[in-house]
């Protein structure tokens, strides 16, 4: 399963369409149009091995290497909200070598993006999750 986040949809690109939107509805907007170019996981990968803990949403994670190191992921989950947050995560993290997930300061990428000051607490330990549970897999 291949879908745009991390090779045409980079971090660059998100931080640029989350910079253009102007106010948290706008932000909003745009976590939407991105969890929408996000291709759903089959049904056979929704399974609990597969299974993000943490998040209030249901969310899975499936993850595989390529032959050059690049690690990719796919996320899904059954809040719209959820998948836009997981969007934005795969743009910064999908198509990277584990050394490269490992450098990557998120916090700072979600400062720049300005979206954890607007998420319920429940939402922004989901989204720390997400982060963990790939980092977790990029390390093994």
């Amino acid at each position: 399963m291949t879908h745009p986040f991390g090779t045409e949809i980079t971090a660059t690109e998100v931080r640029a369409l989350f910079a253009a939107a102007h106010g948290w509805e706008a932000r909003y907007k745009q976590l939407i149009k991105l969890a929408k170019q996000l291709p759903p996981l089959a049904e056979e990968e929704k399974v609990e091995a597969n299974a993000i803990h943490g998040c209030e949403s249901q969310a899975w994670l499936v993850a595989g290497q390529d032959a050059q190191g690049r690690w990719q992921f796919h996320c899904d989950s059954d809040a719209r909200i959820v998948k836009g947050l997981m969007a934005v995560v795969l743009a910064a993290l999908s198509n990277k070598t584990s050394a490269e997930i490992a450098a990557l300061d998120i916090d700072t990428y979600f400062e720049e993006l300005q979206l954890l000051n607007h998420l319920s607490p429940s939402r922004g330990n989901g989204l720390r999750a997400v982060v963990s549970a790939i980092k977790a897999k990029a390390e093994t």
